[in-house]
């Protein structure tokens, strides 16, 4: 489906979903891989990336900073890097891409000169504030008066040296971004966690082995403190996984028709957290009646349409994560679920509770009106919402484009395997 329409009607099919489908590369690896291989002396192969909305404006940031990032395929990046980034001519827009913009943040700080990291509308009111004020703390003149994008770097050549402080809770991406930018210090860097929470630890062991395969020197010292010695960066060639966030649709709509969707990847084989979904969907229309979602938060709207259908409530806790998402996603699941159903996702504090109900699908197979489920500009909305669509009349999603974000190809794997998808009003 080369041009998307403003809104796309799913059929639920009459069959079992039977295929195979190769997942995307992982969003999550394959920017820090890019950002890595930027940092890195020499010439990089990416191979089995993700070429989507997030990774494309990664590497038109690093292209600024006088990068070489070309894509001689559909699946690789070959970046080349004296590596040190340079000072950009103009700010770097980075749209609603979180990874990017956290990343990108306290990378620029080794830039000799002002870099301004900023985005979209969306990005401008998700939080960064902990960053910045980790990274003055090591001497870094770094501000964004709103505590959210943009924000001013003023850099000095180097990520400095000594200890620093990062409350992890809100996003284990503030962490990660230290963690990579680290190995350029003047000496070593000591990073430490101010609490025991963070937010997807899993993401921060993904990073560890990303640097790691580009050479740099990690030490676990506790656990919630790290020791990076200042190695720099060396050029390699690295085999990007697939996406396990996106995997989680696939085993979903597999699970909602009873049907066999092979991967080509056994969940076990997943080095990314979103992968232990698979395990909770494996036990659909019994999935537990309290699921953890702090683990696997880009599971979680997968997990609660499922929930939908499951033979008992559910209730997600350990989420508050994703209120500050590309969109409030607890608030956003909730209010999409009572759409289809008054009353089928509630919020109570930050959980999310689904009053599930085994036979939605045959209370509503004789429903005529449509749903249009509002996707907030949010990929995984739209994406986990379809699967609703595959055992519920009359489900509309509305800018099905925005999956472009991490999964371009959502609406031909879903076609492909036999889902009827047309243009609706």
């Amino acid at each position: 489906m080369t041009a998307l329409p403003a809104a796309l009607a799913i059929t639920p099919p009459s069959h079992p979903l039977v295929g195979r489908v190769s997942p995307p590369g992982s969003k999550s690896i394959t920017n820090r891989a890019l950002l890595l291989a930027a940092l890195a002396n020499g010439t990089s192969h990416l191979t089995g990336a993700l070429k989507s909305k997030d990774t494309v404006l990664m590497a038109a940031a690093l292209r600024q900073m006088g990068v070489s990032v070309e894509e001689p395929d559909a699946t690789s990046f070959v970046v080349t890097s004296s590596g040190r980034l340079q000072a950009p001519e103009g700010p770097l827009f980075l749209g609603n891409a979180g990874t990017a913009t956290r990343f990108l943040t306290a990378a620029v700080a080794t830039v000799n000169g002002t870099v301004i990291v900023d985005g979209d509308e969306e990005m401008q009111v998700r939080p960064i504030g902990p960053l910045v004020d980790a990274l003055v703390s090591l001497g870094i003149e770094a501000s964004c008066p709103t505590g959210c994008p943009p924000v001013t770097i003023v850099g000095k050549g180097s990520f400095g040296q000594g200890r620093v402080e990062i409350d992890g809770g809100l996003s284990s991406q503030y962490v990660s971004a230290l963690l990579m930018a680290a190995p350029l210090g003047d000496g070593p860097v000591e990073i430490a966690l101010t609490g025991s929470d963070i937010g997807a630890r899993g993401y921060v062991d993904l990073t560890l082995a990303a640097m790691r395969s580009f050479g740099a020197v990690v030490e676990q010292v506790d656990a919630g403190t790290w020791r990076v010695e200042p190695t720099g960066y060396t050029a390699t060639d690295l085999l990007i996984e697939p996406d396990a966030s996106a995997a989680t649709y696939l085993w979903g709509a597999a699970a909602l028709t009873g049907g066999d969707i092979n991967l080509g990847v056994e969940a076990d084989a997943f080095t990314q957290p979103d992968a232990a979904a698979q395990a909770v969907i494996a036990q659909f229309p019994n999935m537990p009646a309290v699921i953890d979602g702090s683990q696997m938060q880009d599971a979680v709207p997968t997990l609660a349409v499922l929930a939908a259908f499951n033979n008992y409530p559910v209730r997600f806790v350990g989420i508050a994560n994703l209120r500050v998402k590309e969109t409030d996603r607890v608030h956003a699941v909730a209010t999409e679920l009572s759409r289809i159903l008054p009353g089928l996702g509630v919020e109570e504090g930050d959980d999310l509770l689904v009053a599930s109900d085994p036979d939605l699908a045959s209370k509503l197979a004789d429903r005529n009106s449509r749903v249009k489920i509002e996707t907030y500009h949010d990929h995984r909305i739209a994406m986990s919402f379809a699967l609703a669509g595959l055992r519920v009349p009359g489900i509309v999603i509305l800018d099905p484009a925005c999956t472009g974000k991490t999964y371009p190809a959502y609406w031909d794997m879903l076609a492909g395997l036999g889902v009827q998808l047309t243009a609706a009003d």
